[in-house]
């Protein structure tokens, strides 16, 4: 593993406030078995219907590691000073979203402010046993660093078509993302998915890195993948225009920063590219407004046990700002309503005196038990949002060339409904087109306003986005317009 000179970034899974908690314990289990707990989910389509939970050890190794170090401010409280940006990298299988990463943390690691932040390999972010030995992102890893301008958090989304229910959880908590392209490949399958998703979620920009361009020789064949990549950024309401794309080799700066941490600008063409990637970030994401105003909501992203200490539960805070002490209670899954109060709020190795709208962070609830909070529920103020199972929403069917269905859909059709990190079955009972008229059938490319519900109760609300999938594939979009 890569040291820099200067303070790195801290690479975890989405289980970082969780793991932080286990940092002010004494560390009982070998690192082996760490990384052997750290898979705990399966594929889309495995029963009970769970997808695979954020691999976390790394986090809980690297606190390990750090020792004396750790313990020693454990009681320490901090505030980002940089304004805080989630992001994220997005795309198909194998096209270097991983390495982009990692490539990204150790580049960045030279604007680092904390104290207490360290960098970590490619190697760390697929951490999970089954990540290594197949080769492939299975679970969304996060990771921190800081720019000269910002503070982000990184979501590494996986980009294989059988994990694109984790891919939903990752780009759900972005304010803009990084879509990778393998220059030699160009466009692929899961490309499109990506970009269709991460509109359907609510990303309101993308940057295009064009990856491996060290494999091209031909510049009319780079013209032409960026040509393709921006005809489908506007065929799915993103400004393909006017996107940045930056052309750069993610594995050629990941080995010049092995070879010399200190790599500064201007002493290696692919460092500068990355340089130039994240900088493109800073002017072109914008910063997004907070509702800090609003009750506190967290949707949970995914749930541990802390021996001696309770359960943590991950996940972005969508609105509202939690402080230890506050009274909150955890909804929906169709499971009845438990009330808890906070008693740790921390995000990667850092304290937090509250956790404000967009941090991604981990809540540790007093009196809870870790089976009966779920991936999918909320974390909310009392009476910030309730749960409902029938709702109406205007629905776009997705075309076959889009990646979705081949037959029309008809009432009594059951997709797969995604809101937040939250995934339910549910069925269309009744459809109606613009003017008002009663219809049988919808037809793939069809906009329609239905009538829906879900076999459990969810916390759903007026406005919300969502996603429709069946059978591997995303076959239609909509928004809310009533919650019943």
């Amino acid at each position: 593993m890569v040291r820099s000179t200067r303070s790195g970034v801290l690479l975890a899974g989405a289980a970082a406030g969780a793991a932080c908690f286990a940092v002010t314990g004494t560390p009982t289990a070998p690192a082996q078995e760490l990384r052997q707990s750290s898979l705990r989910g399966r594929a889309e389509g495995s029963s009970g219907g769970s997808s695979a939970a954020i691999a976390g050890s790394g986090l809980v190794l690297a606190a390990v590691a750090a020792g004396s170090r750790r313990r020693e401010r454990a009681g320490a409280v901090v505030r980002h000073a940089k304004p805080h940006v989630n992001i994220g990298t997005i795309g198909h299988v194998d096209h270097g979203k991983t390495t982009l990463s990692a490539a990204i943390s150790l580049v960045c690691g030279q604007f680092s402010t904390s104290t207490d932040t360290k960098q970590k390999s490619y190697e760390e972010i697929d951490n999970a046993p089954e990540e290594r030995n197949r080769g492939i992102t299975i679970n969304a890893s996060h990771i921190e660093y800081e720019t000269e301008n910002r503070h982000y958090c990184h979501v590494d989304c996986p980009g294989h078509a059988d994990y694109v229910k984790n891919m939903i959880t990752g780009a759900c908590q972005m304010d803009g993302g990084i879509l990778v392209i393998s220059s030699p490949d160009g466009p692929m399958a899961q490309t499109r998915e990506h970009i269709l998703l991460s509109k359907q979620v609510g990303v309101p920009k993308l940057v295009c890195f064009m990856n491996k361009v060290d494999m091209m020789d031909d510049e009319e064949l780079l013209e032409l993948v960026e040509l393709e990549t921006r005809e489908m950024l506007s065929q799915y309401g993103f400004d393909g225009d006017d996107t940045p794309f930056i052309q750069g080799s993610a594995l050629q700066a990941l080995e010049a920063m092995k070879a010399d941490s200190a790599t500064k600008k201007g002493d290696n063409k692919w460092v500068d590219k990355i340089l130039e990637l994240m900088e493109t970030v800073d002017d072109y994401i914008p910063t997004p407004e907070r509702d800090t105003d609003k009750p506190f909501l967290l949707a949970v992203e995914d749930v541990f046990s802390i021996s001696g200490r309770g359960t943590v539960c991950t996940g972005r805070v969508e609105q509202g700002i939690v402080k230890k002490g506050d009274e909150v209670e955890i909804l929906g899954r169709g499971k009845k309503p438990q009330k808890s109060v906070i008693t740790g709020i921390k995000m990667f190795n850092t304290e937090l005196p509250e956790g404000p709208a967009g941090y991604t962070v981990g809540v540790l609830c007093r009196g809870i038990d870790k089976d009966s909070v779920f991936r999918g529920q909320v974390i909310c103020a009392p009476g910030a949002t309730k749960t409902h199972t029938k709702f109406k929403a205007n629905i776009y069917f997705a075309k076959k060339d889009e990646g979705g269905r081949t037959n029309p859909v008809m009432p009594g059709y059951m997709p797969v409904f995604y809101f937040r990190t939250c995934d339910v079955t549910g069925s269309i009972t009744s459809m109606t087109s613009s003017d008002g008229n009663e219809v049988q059938m919808a037809m793939p490319g069809d906009d329609v306003t239905c009538e829906c519900e879900l076999i459990a109760a969810t916390p759903i609300e007026k406005g919300m986005r969502f996603a429709m999938r069946e059978g591997g594939k995303t076959i239609g979009q909509g928004l809310i317009t009533e919650a019943k």
